[in-house]
């Protein structure tokens, strides 16, 4: 596996629709540039790290890096849940995440309930990694502020 942190950025799209209607955990989806640009070496799985929105706050995140067995995808997604409360969406803006670690393999589910289950503990699992001092300082980083006019991904 590739050493953490990782440092990405790209354009929010229009995902499935399932992240907030289905399952009530809203995520932020890369373009297919993007995902196609990951690394072969970080393998698919559940991870956590840092995450902002245009020139926003740094926030803790949780990432979904495959094709999603219990949906079937057939094309590969990164799917980042951001852990804070956002008053209305932000397609079109530019994401900045850091992973920091790893949390498990990507697996499939025998119900819709039991994946919201395990969302719910990846997502607690990625508040207390993250809130140790190793990953902690990696909030700062000067990746998370992107200079005023500045082009990014031909924008």
């Amino acid at each position: 596996m590739r050493q953490l942190p990782y440092f990405c950025r790209g354009e929010v799209v229009k995902g499935f629709g399932r992240g907030s209607k289905e399952l009530g955990i809203p995520t932020a989806n890369f373009s297919e540039q993007v995902v196609e640009s990951f690394p072969s070496d970080i393998p698919t799985g559940i991870y956590y790290g840092w995450a902002c929105v245009g020139n926003g706050d740094v926030h803790k995140m949780v990432l979904s890096i495959g094709w999603n067995p219990f949906y079937k995808n057939i094309k590969k997604s990164v799917e980042t849940h951001i852990i804070h409360t956002f008053k209305e969406d932000f397609y079109g803006e530019i994401l900045s995440i850091v992973i920091t670690g790893y949390i498990r393999p990507e697996k499939n589910f025998d119900s819709l309930d039991a994946l919201i289950s395990a969302i719910q503990e990846d997502i607690e699992e990625a508040k207390r990694q993250l809130d140790l001092p190793e990953h902690l300082k990696l909030k700062e980083d000067n990746f998370f502020h992107l200079p005023e006019g500045k082009i990014v991904n031909n924008r």
